[in-house]
């Protein structure tokens, strides 16, 4: 390898030299072999081989990538991030390429986290390169999706916030989308339920089926507008969901959804048992069902306040013993729970603690 690279390197001839450091890349290639690649990487950024030769070459080794054994890939491909570094400015272009056939491997073998980190690594606002907005866009929308995958909505939200100065100008409408449907799964995540609800609901109404080269099927759908149905169950009782409920109760199409029994009580302002909300309960995704500091699951807080909400319909006057035993907690609990809900202008009502 040494011999071939030091002949390769004292040719004169600029198209020669680079036909012959082809033809020893074309054979580290083929050879699997990790110790001639980093060789060949290592020569490749020495000194002993001019800029323009170098672009070149990486340029040609970053597209073959995909030919190498999948691990032999991901280290060769670190390996060279890494020996790069020092000089990235001068190869932009190369590393966009290795970084994006690395987070493609990675997520084949749903590392979607580490994909997502492979990515996040691509300069999008570099001076030494023209970058234009759908590429700045498609590249924090696939960022956001792929943290989303391992469900982290702090590093999505990083992204698709930055997503958000691009999307307001941009005419890509299967990108539109995507931004759209990750902003919905962030605040869901984010437990910002009534705020995921009317982004979801909003998905629902999409009237188009082909956007671009992407189909939108009816389940897609369905799934959309039974996440907003879920969302605003979950969301903290009060006039803002009862609006939101009441639209959604409306909508012929939710009569067809599993989860309708669940809207029209919870609309009805009835009071929901427990077997209702075990089976409600089942259709739910883990942070739905997270624990909260006050020792409450989401889905238990969410449902304690509705059944109060709708025993304040039905009760004049009611004891914090018969409340607590109503909504099957402690009557401490009880009152904590109806105090900071009047407080907060979300039910009407009053204590009487004479």
């Amino acid at each position: 390898m040494e011999s071939a690279l030091a002949s390769a390197s004292a040719i004169t001839d600029q198209r020669q030299k680079i036909e012959q450091y082809k033809h020893i890349l074309s054979s580290v290639i083929s050879s699997n072999d990790i110790v001639q690649a980093k060789k060949f990487i290592d020569h490749m950024l020495s000194d002993d081989v001019p800029l323009v030769v170098s672009r070149q070459l990486l340029q040609t080794f970053a597209q073959e990538l995909g030919r190498l054994e999948p691990e032999t890939q991901k280290e060769i491909a670190n390996y060279t991030l890494a020996q790069i570094q020092p000089r990235v400015v001068s190869f932009e272009e190369q590393v966009l390429i290795i970084r994006e056939k690395l987070a493609d491997l990675y997520e084949s073998e749903q590392q979607w986290s580490k994909a997502a980190q492979m990515l996040s690594g691509i300069d999008l606002d570099s001076g030494m390169r023209v970058i234009d907005d759908t590429f700045r866009l498609s590249k924090c929308v696939q960022i956001a999706r792929l943290y989303l995958e391992d469900d982290d909505a702090v590093n999505a939200e990083a992204f698709i916030n930055k997503a958000s100065f691009l999307v307001s100008s941009s005419q890509q409408e299967v990108l539109n989308l995507q931004y759209k449907v990750c902003y919905a799964r962030i605040l869901d995540l984010k437990r910002k339920f009534l705020e995921a609800a009317l982004r979801y609901y909003d998905i629902s109404q999409i009237q188009k089926r082909q956007i671009g080269d992407e189909t939108i099927d009816e389940e897609a759908l369905e799934q959309a507008l039974s996440a907003a149905v879920t969302c605003t169950i979950l969301a903290a009782a009060g006039p803002q969901r009862s609006r939101v409920l009441a639209t959604l109760y409306k909508d012929e199409r939710c009569s067809k959804l599993k989860i309708y029994p669940i809207l029209q009580k919870v609309y009805l302002e009835r009071i929901l048992r427990k077997p209702e909300i075990d089976a409600f309960a089942e259709e739910l995704k883990p942070h739905q069902k997270a624990l909260l500091p006050d020792n409450f699951t989401v889905l238990d807080r969410a449902m304690i306040e509705h059944n109060l909400l709708s025993a304040s319909k039905l009760y004049t006057n009611i004891s914090f013993e018969e409340l607590g035993t109503l909504l099957g907690i402690a009557p401490q609990k009880a009152e904590k729970i109806a105090s900071r809900m009047i407080f907060e202008d979300r039910m009407r009502g009053s204590i009487d603690q004479v």
